[in-house]
């Protein structure tokens, strides 16, 4: 048996019940991952022809409309047959030279109550490219490992994460308690395909959940900083007030940037400051006056991802328009 993927040449191998994703990595074939176990939606592709076996996966990863379509997810979908599949959007598909690097902590900051700004400088392994979006699996001791998004600009000199304190969470609880300048981590990457789609430029929906920003922050700014005409906005929720952060950042930007507005949104603290009330997406269904031409990216709680990603779908944005990594299991 054998998977062919259209546009890349020789076909792969496989032998019955591999998923399509570990026989092409077998193979050395470069292609979009990050969980492996059907809850992100990176592996993403088109099933032209053959016959699969697909395993349990979340919905948030593969609608039930992008099923009936012939999606599928390449980590969960055995093969038992002959396959051809097709990436997805394969003209943005950008493929960074993935890299294993040695960090050194540089600064750690208190962004809110429990979350911490991470700055790392990379000491081997370098460079380090990848696309505004993306993030890396960061890794601070043996058994200590997570993913975490980069909320600096691709091509800055060090590195900075947003990392949100779980309760119970081992890798989050030791970042939070024991983490100090000067110790080594561990970076490898990058991953994720809700990256800047650079040639766009038409307007741009920006959705932010709690340390969601971080991604939401690297394709902001690199959008502004590279000079993108459209109108750009940000929807920027938080539980509370003590769950803020970078509000002056974000101020700053919208005065420098005429085509730049951002919307702050508590869900649990109402009348704080006279700011706006309730859940990020139903805030965006308010304002969203046309959805034509836009490009979207949301991160975040999965639950907020969800939500937004269904009202962007059901306001008209097809799947290539919509970009999001939802925040699994993020201890």
């Amino acid at each position: 048996m054998q998977i062919t993927l259209e546009g890349h040449g020789e076909p792969v191998p496989v032998e019955p019940g591999d998923t399509i994703l570990g026989s092409l990595l077998r193979a050395g074939v470069p292609f979009p991952f990050s969980c492996q176990a059907g809850n992100c939606g990176t592996c993403k592709c088109e099933l032209v022809a053959g016959e699969v076996l697909e395993l349990e996966h979340s919905e948030h990863a593969l609608s039930r409309e992008e099923r009936a379509k012939g999606v599928i997810l390449a980590c969960r979908s055995q093969v038992w047959e002959d396959t051809v599949v097709r990436r997805i959007d394969a003209e943005d598909l950008v493929m960074h030279p993935s890299r294993v690097m040695r960090c050194r902590v540089l600064e750690l900051e208190q962004l809110t109550h429990d979350i911490k700004g991470v700055r790392l400088a990379i000491e081997a392994g370098g460079p380090f490219n990848f696309s505004a979006g993306q993030y890396a699996q960061l890794e601070f001791a043996p058994g200590l490992s997570r993913h975490y998004s980069m909320a600096n600009t691709p091509g800055a000199p060090e590195l900075v994460f947003h990392i949100r304190h779980m309760p119970g969470g081992r890798t989050s609880g030791y970042v939070a308690a024991e983490l100090k300048p000067g110790d080594k981590v561990k970076v490898s990457g990058p991953l994720g395909v809700a990256y800047l789609r650079e040639r766009h430029a038409g307007p741009v929906l920006l959705i932010a959940g709690g340390s969601g920003l971080a991604p939401i922050q690297s394709i902001l700014c690199t959008l502004l900083e590279g000079g993108h005409e459209a109108p750009v906005t940000l929807y920027f929720g938080v539980r509370s007030e003590r769950d803020l952060y970078h509000e002056q950042l974000l101020e700053d930007l919208a005065a420098r940037h005429p085509n730049f507005s951002c919307h702050v949104i508590l869900s649990e603290q109402k009348g704080a400051r006279g700011r706006r009330y309730g859940l990020v997406h139903e805030a965006v269904a308010s304002d969203l006056e046309s959805s034509e031409g836009v490009m979207a990216y949301l991160a975040g709680p999965p639950v907020m991802v969800e939500a937004a990603s269904a009202l962007l779908s059901a306001r008209g944005l097809a799947p290539r328009q919509i970009h999001a990594d939802a925040f699994y299991d993020q201890t």
